[in-house]
């Protein structure tokens, strides 16, 4: 069954504040420094300014505007970014942040990342309404998210979680073009945050809102777009799988990190990989989370 999570947004924006504040100065002195790397799992590879060539990524290291994050197959790295909002990198990922301005004093965040392949899950953080902007680019479609949690999958991995799945049409285009999306987390009446969430996805000329928690699209170039449907358990199970690696399952050689401060792989963080929450949550200084199962919410 899939299940909602709902982290109390206060305890939330205390603990990510203290998570990030040693990791960072004000921003006239690092004006591109936009997150902290707080988990990874297994092989996740980072691109630079001061490192041209991929090389590991490593726990609790500044990340900055327009780094590339690539991930090996089970593996995830979790972001933490300075809004208090969380991203996650699954496996065989590529992704980037090509936007982040953030401003509590005037109350405005504008985030834009970009996934290219991969699975991706984003928690969103400080934002207020009618002055904050998140969006999730992908080759086919941009993710406009309004306080929520949203999933996906993107190039093969997408085709492989749908693989089976009724109502999904016979597609013998590019792999790296298909696209699937879910509003993961709460939509509206079943909100962990302040208010409830949605997703506006556009895509093939449209743009359809997305505001019932576990509800996805499909995007197939050349097809008609399909839903929103609400996604079975098998599928949500196996996009699940590549949110959620265990310690050690990544490539041979791949290192498994874990999370920052802990080199056993047994520490995770908020919406982590493996279905549970912090099993330490003092090495982050992250609350535990809660789960709600029920569809009226939290």
């Amino acid at each position: 069954m899939k299940q909602t999570l709902c982290v109390p947004r206060l305890a939330l924006v205390a603990a990510l504040a203290a998570a990030l504040a040693a990791a960072f100065v004000p921003a006239s002195f690092a004006a591109t420094k936009v997150g902290v790397n707080a988990a990874i799992r297994n092989k996740v590879e980072m691109q630079t300014d001061a490192d041209k060539a991929l090389r590991p990524a490593v726990p609790r290291e500044a990340v900055h505007l327009g780094d590339l994050v690539v991930s090996g197959p089970q593996s995830s790295l979790q972001m933490l970014l300075l809004d208090q909002s969380v991203f996650t990198v699954g496996a065989n990922a590529r992704m980037k942040i090509d936007r982040f301005v953030y401003d509590p004093d005037k109350g405005t965040t504008d985030i834009a990342t970009s996934v290219a392949k991969g699975a991706f899950r984003f928690m969103s953080g400080h934002l207020v309404p009618g002055a904050g902007h998140e969006a999730i680019r992908t080759p086919v479609a941009t993710i406009g998210v309004r306080g929520t949690i949203v999933e996906g999958a993107v190039g093969q991995d997408a085709l492989d979680v749908m693989a089976g799945e009724p109502g999904v049409p016979a597609y013998g285009g590019d792999p790296k073009d298909a696209v699937l999306i879910l509003l993961g987390g709460p939509g509206n009446g079943a909100q962990g945050f302040d208010k409830p969430g949605a997703i506006d996805v556009t895509g093939g000329n449209a743009t359809t809102a997305v505001e019932h928690g576990g509800n996805a699209m499909l995007f197939l170039p050349g097809q008609p777009l399909v839903g929103p449907f609400k996604l079975s358990d098998a599928a949500y199970g196996r996009l699940t799988a590549l949110l959620s690696p265990k310690p050690g399952a990544g490539e041979a050689g791949g290192p498994d990190v874990g999370s920052a401060s802990v080199g056993s792989g047994d520490i995770l963080g908020i919406g982590d990989f493996d279905g549970q929450f912090l099993t330490d949550p003092q090495n982050l200084d992250l609350p535990l989370g809660v789960r709600c199962d029920s569809p009226k919410g939290c």
